[in-house]
């Protein structure tokens, strides 16, 4: 955590008596680090911001000067985009899109539609037709693997992601005996997220290169267009070990000199791994008490804010901020030197954000800051559940 994070936590506790539940930005930070990544591809790649990991439209704008666009999977995350820039490049993906959302995202200009299925690639085909101009589309392929070991697999596996690759054939043939608005620029292939291994991942883009480059040759079609996806990952539970950029860099290189057709623009969807450090999740403890021999803190939040622990089953990282000013007339309980489990203020005891942490000291009136927090945290979270008062969002640096 930053000074200057840790400094802005200290002022919002000074100006305000009721308990702290907010969510921290910082801006310098984003923009500094989206910038490393983007400077570590190789010249033929670019990186594009998958905004479902936060669609805030202070972390668009932050984004918009060093990303070379924008991914979006549905028609209300194109607006969020444009809202932001009215010509900057979008891929627009994901299972299951209406015809109003294909169409929503023909109008709104974006550069390349993810295609799901034969049935979506007629329909887009369809929509082609009444625009009067053909839609640029790319297939997204559900591999059968084997693929490497991550949290969450979207191919390789039965899930509503992609054309199964045993049934490309049937839909290349849709394409070329069907569509008259459609063109091909290539293929999608996102098969898994949060991996954390950079030769594995340099391994896979050059499964997904031989694959497209076998496609492509079947079609007699040149490969202009291939989407990496995202996938690489955030260790939530040791934040010093870390995806290795320096490394997949060197080892992507060599995979796009092995397999890489000249011309070839790949496209790297990431999310998670752009914005997740730059985000805070600082909520105040309003209870420490003990059941059953283990010590809990109750903070003012929980996982309607900040579900990404819950959803993803781990004990999130985060650092105790001390608050000196106590406003009640009987000694602040505290816990020194144990071991502490932070839950939330909702009904269920599945609301937990941090298992078993241990804690120099932690009272009454301090501030958890979690850590890691800028992705996949309030994009993710059921708001409004008990109706209980949203967090603050507040921009640093």
């Amino acid at each position: 955590m930053s000074a200057v994070v840790e400094d802005s936590i200290r002022q919002l506790k000074a100006q305000r008596q009721a308990p702290l539940c907010a969510y921290l930005y910082d801006l310098p930070a984003l923009r500094a680090w989206a910038s490393d990544i983007a400077a570590s591809l190789p010249p033929a790649c670019r990186l594009y911001y998958a905004i479902k990991a936060n669609s805030e439209h202070r972390i668009l704008e932050t984004l918009r000067p060093v990303v070379s666009g924008f991914e979006a999977a549905s028609l209300g995350e194109v607006r969020r985009i444009r809202a932001v820039s009215r010509d900057c490049p979008i891929v627009f993906g994901g299972p299951g899109k209406t015809d109003d959302e294909i169409e929503g995202a023909l109008q709104a200009g974006v550069r390349l539609l993810h295609v799901e299925s034969a049935q979506e690639l007629r329909r887009a085909d369809l929509a082609g037709r009444r625009a009067g101009r053909p839609v640029a589309v790319l297939l997204r392929v559900n591999l059968r693997g084997p693929l490497p070991a991550a949290t969450l697999k979207m191919s390789g596996a039965p899930t509503q992601f992609g054309i199964d690759e045993a049934e490309l054939p049937a839909v290349l043939r849709v394409l070329r005996h069907e569509c008259t608005h459609v063109e091909l620029k290539g293929f999608h292939l996102h098969s898994l997220s949060n991996n954390l291994d950079a030769d594995s991942h340099a391994e896979l883009i050059a499964l997904y290169l031989q694959k497209a480059a076998g496609w492509s040759a079947e079609l007699g079609r040149r490969l202009e267009v291939l989407n990496v996806g995202g996938g690489i990952g955030v260790n939530y539970r040791s934040l010093d070990s870390q995806f290795d950029w320096t490394r997949f860099r060197s080892r992507l290189a060599r995979v796009l000199d092995a397999h890489a057709p000249p011309g070839l623009e790949i496209l790297f969807e990431c999310g998670r791994v752009v914005t997740a450090a730059c985000g805070y999740y600082a909520v105040e403890v309003l209870d420490l008490k003990r059941n059953h021999g283990t010590h809990f803190a109750v903070v003012r939040g929980g996982t309607h804010h900040f579900r990404l622990p819950a959803s993803w089953q781990h004990s999130h990282p985060f650092r105790v901020v001390d608050v000196d000013q106590w406003p009640y007339p009987f000694d602040r309980p505290e816990l020194a030197r144990g071991h502490i489990t932070v839950a939330g203020q909702l009904c269920t005891p599945k609301d937990v954000l941090a298992r078993d942490a241990y804690v120099e000291r932690v009272r009454i009136g301090d501030v958890l800051v979690f850590s890691h927090a800028g992705a996949y945290g309030w994009s993710i979270s059921h708001h409004d559940f008990l109706s209980h008062p949203h967090p603050e969002t507040l921009y640093v640096g």
